[in-house]
């Protein structure tokens, strides 16, 4: 499946297979074991099982997850069964994340559907990682029609998806270096909040001043829309070298929300120009990061401006 920006920074298509239903989903693309039967743009049943462990070692570990996900895999997709009141023999067809994640995660749960769908001659639909985020908004009970641009935003990805169908999309803008995610989590560690750092980052954000230290705007001044956020993670790297021992624990907060804050400004600003650029009639939020309180508010008045405008 095409990503990323073709010659001359035109968008490339994203295209996905259409799916026969009902269907079983399997996603191990990273560290959440997950299974899902869909019937329709209907949601039977949607099982997440999490991998704690990786808190201990400060991110994810690819080898962990492998085998957390050889161990779970089974049992998640008998749940997810279970719990639509399906049985294999029920379903037309089984959809696996096949890209992009972590290989070897990946692995498990791409081997798990052909072990499932080849004695059974079920139709296999390999599914971009990405595409699942944009799809994510068709579904009930509160589906979304294209036209509509979407920010995903987690902890490997971050871009501006144009959707005119539903069968693909158009990248119109994408990171450069890290994702607005993994940019979190490294800040979160920086700050002595473990793993994973979003939440963590966001609750002590809250106590903090967004104005007590400055930090970068990437791409402020580029008529783009792609995001880059290697050069804020190293402000924070610098800011933090300049105190004395002792003084990041007093001062975390304000860093931390300095830190959010020209994350969220990043993101809105970027989104704020693909609107402009182009009269989107709705926005979407995809990816983990989606989950993070002031991006959401701050996405939520930008579409209302946009649309009372």
């Amino acid at each position: 499946m095409a990503r990323g920006s073709g010659p001359g920074g035109r968008p490339r298509r994203v295209t996905v297979g259409e799916l026969t239903l009902p269907a079983l989903a399997i996603e191990t693309s990273c560290d959440d074991t997950c299974a899902a039967v869909l019937e329709g743009p209907f949601i039977l049943s949607n099982v997440i099982s999490s991998q704690a462990i990786h808190g201990k070692y400060g991110g994810v570990v690819p080898e962990v997850a492998s085998r957390h996900h050889l161990e779970l895999t089974g049992p998640v997709i008998r749940l997810a069964l279970e719990q639509a009141e399906v049985e294999v023999p029920d379903l037309d067809s089984i959809a696996v994340t096949a890209g992009p994640g972590l290989i070897g995660a990946l692995l498990i749960g791409l081997s798990t559907a052909k072990a499932m769908a080849a004695p059974r001659r079920l139709p296999l639909i390999p599914t971009d990682h990405l595409q699942g985020h944009v799809a994510a908004n068709f579904l009930e009970p509160d589906p979304i029609e294209p036209p509509f641009i979407c920010l995903i935003a987690s902890g490997g990805h971050t871009l501006l998806a144009g959707v005119r169908e539903h069968g693909g999309f158009e990248i119109l803008g994408e990171t450069l270096d890290d994702a607005a995610g993994e940019a979190i989590d490294k800040a979160a560690r920086m700050l002595g909040l473990g793993y994973p750092g979003g939440p963590a980052l966001e609750k002590l954000a809250a106590e903090g001043d967004p104005g007590a230290f400055e930090f970068p705007i990437a791409m402020s001044r580029d008529p783009g829309l792609d995001f880059s956020f290697s050069g804020l993670k190293t402000a924070l790297v610098y800011r933090c070298r300049d105190f004395e021992e002792g003084e990041i624990e007093s001062n975390r907060a304000d860093l931390a929300a300095g830190f959010q804050a020209a994350v969220v400004e990043q993101l809105v600003s970027k989104l704020k120009r693909a609107i402009d650029l182009e009269g989107w009639p709705a926005v979407a939020l995809g990816g983990g990061v989606a989950a993070n309180g002031p991006l959401r508010r701050a996405v939520q008045v930008s579409a209302a401006n946009a649309a009372s405008s």
